[in-house]
């Protein structure tokens, strides 16, 4: 009849497909191309314009949110004018801070965010702290200020430079 004394006959001959796994393997590659564009790999910085020389800035009145932290050339921290410790002890600082975003619940908001009822309480506070310190000291002393400032839940947390040039 048409069988094979080894019973065996043709048998079909097992092979795997590629075609399909290189499709998927470009789709991947094309998705890839076009994701690495938009990671982004800078930061935005915003500096000030230059002042009017015809402005009279001492009639200017600083907002009484406003919180700065100095820090002197001999290691001293204060908040506005409110003395704060030392550069190696920011427990002081961080505490103060802490009372000072519990004591605007209810009043200190956000500019434009006082009606904004969608958003919780600590989003619209303002925590906004700027760091004032002369260009001597070292970035380590600073950055451990700014370290301080943060795990107090200030945000954002801005540096003030007065020679930009």
């Amino acid at each position: 009849m048409g069988m094979s004394a080894g019973g065996g006959g043709d048998k079909a001959v097992p092979y795997i497909n590629v075609t399909p796994l290189i499709d998927v393997l470009l789709v991947l590659l094309i998705i890839f191309m076009v994701v690495t564009p938009l990671k982004p790999s800078r930061f935005e910085t915003k500096i000030p314009s230059e002042p009017d020389p015809n402005q009279d800035l001492s009639q200017i009145k600083p907002n009484p949110l406003t919180l700065v932290v100095f820090i002197s050339p001999d290691g001293k921290l204060k908040l506005n004018t409110e003395e704060m410790g030392s550069i190696s002890d920011t427990s002081q600082l961080s505490t103060r801070l802490v009372e000072v975003f519990k004591g605007r619940i209810g009043k200190g908001y956000k500019a434009g965010m006082e009606t904004r009822s969608d958003l919780p309480e600590e989003e619209r506070i303002e925590k906004t702290v700027f760091i004032k310190a002369p260009r001597a000291i070292p970035y380590g002393t600073v950055v451990k200020v700014i370290d301080a400032i943060k795990g107090a839940g200030a945000s954002p947390v801005g540096l003030q430079v007065d020679d930009l040039q």
